[in-house]
C-alpha cells in the first residue's frame, strides 16, 4: 500500500463513519479498486481506531463528564443503545460478512438510508418533543440501538440510523447527534478489539508508515465530518444526503444486475 492510497482511504473512511454514506460500503469498494488485499485487516482495524480518536477529540468534555460521574443517566443510556448492537453483532455475524459480499444489499441498504433521513427530518420538523438526558427513556434508547446494530449491514448508515432514530424519538436534535457519537465510542471499540485476534494472525505488511498515515488522516477527516454533522442536524438540513445515498444505491443496485 502507498502513502497516497493510506491517505484517501484515511480521509474515506473518517468521513463515511460519520457522514450518514455507510462507512463500510465505500471502503470496501475503493480497496478492491486499489487492489489492496494483503494487510487490509489490519488497516482497516487503524482506521477504525483513528476515527475513535476524533470522537473522543470532538466529544471529550462529555467523555470527561461521564468518567467523573460514570453512574450518569447518559452512561446507562449509552449503555442501553450498545446492547442491541452488540448481540446482533455476536449472534448474526455471518450473515452479516456474507451481507458484505453483495452489491444488491450495499445499494438496498443506502437506499433505506436516505428513506430514514427523509423520514425522520419530517418527523423533527413537526414534533413538539425536544427530550434531553433526562426527559430520555431506556426504551427510546433501545429503539435508537435497534437501528444502530441493523447498521451492521452494509450500506446502511450508522450515524444517519442513530441520528434518525433520534429524531423519531423526539430527542433534541443537537442531543440525539451528540448520543449518536458517544454511544458509537463502545461500538467502534469493540469492533476493533473483536478483530485483533484476526491482526495477530495477519500481521501488518511492507512499510509502517502508510499505518500511521491513514489512522492520522482518518481521525482529521472523521472531526471535520461531526463537525459538518453536528451543524446540519441542528439546521435541520441532514436529510441532504439522501440523494446521495439513493444516487449511489441505484447505481450500485444497476451493477449487481450488469456485472
Amino acid at each position: 500500500m502507498t502513502i497516497l492510497q493510506a491517505l484517501f482511504l484515511g480521509m474515506l473512511q473518517g468521513l463515511t463513519e460519520f457522514l450518514p454514506v455507510s462507512s463500510s460500503g465505500h471502503l470496501v469498494i475503493f480497496q478492491h479498486l486499489f487492489g489492496i488485499g494483503e494487510g487490509a485487516l489490519a488497516f482497516d482495524v487503524m482506521l477504525h481506531l483513528g476515527t475513535l480518536l476524533a470522537v473522543f477529540i470532538a466529544f471529550w468534555d462529555d467523555i470527561a463528564a461521564i468518567l467523573k460521574q460514570p453512574f450518569s443517566r447518559l452512561t446507562y443510556l449509552i449503555i442501553v443503545g450498545c446492547i442491541p448492537a452488540g448481540l446482533m453483532g455476536f449472534f448474526l455475524q455471518p450473515y452479516f460478512e456474507k451481507a458484505f459480499e453483495s452489491l444488491l444489499v450495499v445499494g438496498i441498504g443506502l437506499l433505506f438510508t436516505g428513506m430514514m433521513l427523509i423520514i425522520s427530518e419530517r418527523v423533527a420538523d413537526n414534533s413538539l418533543s425536544l427530550k434531553e438526558v433526562r426527559e430520555t427513556t431506556y426504551r427510546d434508547a433501545l429503539f435508537i440501538g435497534l437501528l444502530q446494530g441493523i447498521a451492521i449491514i452494509p450500506g446502511i448508515s450508522r450515524s444517519g440510523s442513530t441520528i434518525a432514530g433520534g429524531l423519531l424519538a423526539g430527542l433534541d436534535r443537537t442531543f440525539a447527534a451528540r448520543y449518536s457519537f458517544l454511544v458509537a465510542i463502545p461500538v467502534i471499540l469493540g469492533a476493533g478489539l473483536v478483530h485483533l485476534k484476526d491482526l495477530s494472525a495477519e500481521g501488518i505488511s511492507g512499510s509502517i508508515i502508510p499505518y500511521l498515515v491513514g489512522p492520522l488522516t482518518a481521525a482529521l477527516f472523521g472531526f471535520i465530518a461531526i463537525k459538518i454533522v453536528m451543524n446540519l442536524v441542528r439546521d435541520g438540513r441532514l436529510s441532504v444526503f439522501a440523494w446521495y445515498c439513493w444516487g449511489v444505491g441505484t447505481l450500485t443496485i444497476l451493477a449487481h444486475f450488469l456485472v
